[in-house]
């Protein structure tokens, strides 16, 4: 047989809500993550570096598309 715990509610408390992580980006929030400036993400965008979901006028970025731009672009040098 379970055993019933009190809930926060019955407490008099608010139940704390979880943290959702954020996936899409707005262009300021998305150069703040890649270290760009907005001019320079936006230009990402333009030339199709990247992709965007148009949401009426905004244009908001994945994250996913994000770190796979980054893991493209990563290059190394051999010796």
């Amino acid at each position: 047989m379970l055993a019933k715990t009190p809930s926060t509610k019955a407490q008099g408390q608010a139940m704390p809500v979880p943290a959702i992580p954020k996936r899409l980006y707005s262009i300021a929030e998305a150069a703040v993550y890649l270290g760009r400036t907005v001019w320079a993400v936006r230009e990402m965008l333009w030339a199709g570096k990247i992709p965007f979901v148009k949401d009426g006028r905004r244009l908001l970025l994945d994250i996913r598309d994000m770190d796979t731009w980054i893991e493209s672009s990563k290059t190394q040098i051999s010796s």
